[in-house]
């Protein structure tokens, strides 16, 4: 994804030194907004970037439980919110990123790391589900935008 994000920067760099950085702010806003928002429709599709579905969770174990679950809880429902999914733009970059005590939770859910699930709990090693990323799509996407704010 590093190279891919390298060949984007070079391409789009000559194209923004053409604009003011007022107006690098504003399409760096629009940009971040806009792949906020593609972000959290493929984390609520639980779909890595490269396509594949997140590994699934674990089943609870439901200690002396009866009657049924009545849902299957979806993964990362807060997380995807924007209260928690931040997305800021100025004349040197458009960021999406995790805020606050959040991020911790999210990068050891994008690295695979291990952490504990709870306060004196043991150690789990927790899957690689890639919370953000960029898809093809969204390569295009974003091309097609500066180049729509560059044209008009």
């Amino acid at each position: 994804m590093a190279d891919t994000l390298d060949d984007l920067s070079t391409w789009l760099t000559p194209l923004m030194l053409r604009l003011e950085p007022a107006q690098r702010a504003r399409l760096a806003r629009d940009v971040a907004q806009a792949l906020r928002r593609s972000q959290q429709q493929r984390i609520i599709a639980q779909r890595n970037p490269n396509g594949t579905a997140y590994e699934p969770r674990k089943a609870r174990q439901l200690r002396g439980k009866t009657g049924r679950i009545r849902r299957k809880a979806k993964m990362f429902t807060k997380l995807r919110t924007a209260r928690y999914l931040k997305a800021r733009g100025t004349a040197d970059e458009a960021a999406v990123s995790f805020a606050g005590r959040i991020s911790r939770i999210a990068r050891v859910h994008q690295f695979g790391l291990r952490d504990r699930a709870e306060r004196g709990a043991p150690d789990v090693q927790y899957a690689q589900r890639e919370l953000l990323g960029l898809t093809e799509a969204e390569r295009e996407r974003l091309r097609d935008q500066v180049l729509a704010y560059l044209t008009a």
